[in-house]
């Protein structure tokens, strides 16, 4: 924060946790600011939800929410503009924020409305949005939550209202609120171009491995016709074989909460990364609590998720002492089709299209052995197998090192997006003399005009 001035004068309001604040800011009760609230019945209102990263937001506007919502929505709380929202179970992970949407939102939440205590006036609900999502706040947030295990810790209601909030005059909480919108606006456009970076990435990486194990790497090759839609043409040269023919899925299971297998390794779609073949994490069965039949795996055998098989959750076994989850299929090749070469065409978008379509008519995505066993396998020479392995690893390094890269400075941006918010509500930097750009200026006015 080096380029802002701090403030001249600063005095500890006798929070311990807060720290200093400006001499002319205030802190008040959050119950003395809020009052608790419950209005329902408002059954045609649309449905809220509060989000760590994105605050309060219509549900219907995310599509990775997957909670259902009661058939009975007259329990269901009203929330205007300006009311404060948090998610009890999940305040302590930043599930808080002010509304800028009039819906109802799940019984389970909290819902408080501002009052007219301070200064006069109403306070300032994009300040108070900053202000109570902030890393000391939500800090505060986790040592109030009390429960047995993390994932169901509670903030109680009374111990909430307690908490201290810093409000300057109004006036410069005004001021704090539009100078976060416009630096926070400029930090997530950043991110935002990092994060189209990354796509363009993955969805070259993708391209690679698909060309490079279904046409191969000669461009002057002959080409023959495949016999199959969605797999074209192939080098003349290479096999066509039926995945029953060219692969072997292992089949029997073994009891994980005996020894030795409860100190295997346990893999399941969930420790994969989509789409990469990489691993994000190894467990034994006895640290998951394994109690249900797995597959053995051996090491260098392919290991594929076959519930929703449109997230290509697919991995090479690391060693000898490895499970599988029931939901996940061991195979190894046949012949000259090396476990690897096999791996990368489980990866391609075109057995990763077969796949889902295959898989698209139960509730649950699944594909089954039968219909795996149709998939048809392009199999060159295996000399030709280990030129394109060796192509994909190199080509793809330069790939994912760039990923890496964009992933890195996404991280530092919000570090310092982070930083920004909580340095500023909390009086570290001053910011009351700050102006939008003449830029942001001239097209406020352009647009008042227009209006």
């Amino acid at each position: 924060m080096g380029k802002y001035q701090s403030y001249s004068d600063y005095a500890n309001p006798g929070t311990d946790w807060l720290g200093e604040i400006p001499s002319h800011w205030k802190t008040k009760r959050l119950g003395v600011l809020f009052s608790r609230k419950k209005e329902t019945g408002f059954t045609d209102e649309e449905l809220l939800s509060v989000y760590r990263d994105y605050g309060v937001i219509p549900k219907a506007s995310r599509e990775d929410n997957f909670n259902k919502p009661s058939d009975d929505l007259s329990p269901y709380q009203l929330v205007e503009p300006g009311d404060l929202v948090l998610n009890k179970m999940k305040t302590w992970q930043g599930s808080i924020a002010v509304s800028e949407h009039r819906g109802i939102v799940s019984p389970a939440y909290f819902t408080y409305r501002p009052g007219r205590h301070l200064y006069g006036t109403t306070l300032c609900p994009k300040y108070v949005h900053y202000l109570v999502r902030s890393t000391l706040y939500i800090a505060q947030y986790l040592r109030l939550s009390k429960g047995i295990r993390v994932n169901q810790w509670d903030l109680d209601p009374d111990t909430f209202k307690t908490l201290e909030l810093v409000i300057p005059p109004h006036d410069e909480q005004e001021t704090v609120a539009a100078f976060l919108d416009h630096e926070t606006a400029k930090i997530d456009r950043l991110i935002a171009k990092q994060e189209r970076l990354i796509e363009l990435l993955k969805e070259k990486r993708q391209a690679v491995i698909s060309h490079a194990v279904t046409k191969g790497l000669n461009p002057d090759a002959p080409m023959k016709d495949s016999g199959v839609e969605w797999l074209g043409e192939v080098p003349a040269h290479w096999e066509v074989l039926k995945f029953s023919v060219a692969t072997s899925i292992r089949n029997g299971q073994v009891d994980p909460r005996t020894e030795p297998y409860s100190e295997y390794i346990l893999i399941a779609p969930n420790h994969i990364e989509s789409g990469t073949g990489r691993l994000l994490a190894t467990e034994t069965a006895a640290v998951q609590g394994a109690d249900s039949g797995k597959y053995r795996c051996k090491a260098g055998e392919v290991i594929y998720s076959k519930i929703r098989p449109a997230l290509a959750k697919a991995c090479m076994s690391p060693s000898d002492q490895v499970l599988c989850s029931a939901d996940m299929y061991p195979i190894h090749g046949r012949g000259e089709l090396s476990n690897a070469y096999l791996l990368w065409f489980m990866l391609t978008k075109e057995f990763t299209a077969f796949a889902t379509l295959a898989s698209d008519r139960v509730a649950m995505p699944k594909i089954n052995r039968e219909a795996l066993a149709e998939c048809r396998v392009p199999v060159p020479p295996a000399d030709e197998q280990a030129q394109i392995e060796k192509f994909l690893e190199s080509s793809l390094f330069k790939i994912d090192t760039l990923v890496e890269k964009a992933d890195h400075a996404i991280a530092l941006m919000k570090e310092h997006r982070t930083a920004l918010i909580s340095a500023t509500v909390t009086g570290k930097i001053d910011v009351r003399n700050w102006q939008p750009p003449a830029a942001d200026s001239l097209k406020s006015e352009l647009t008042t005009t227009t209006a």
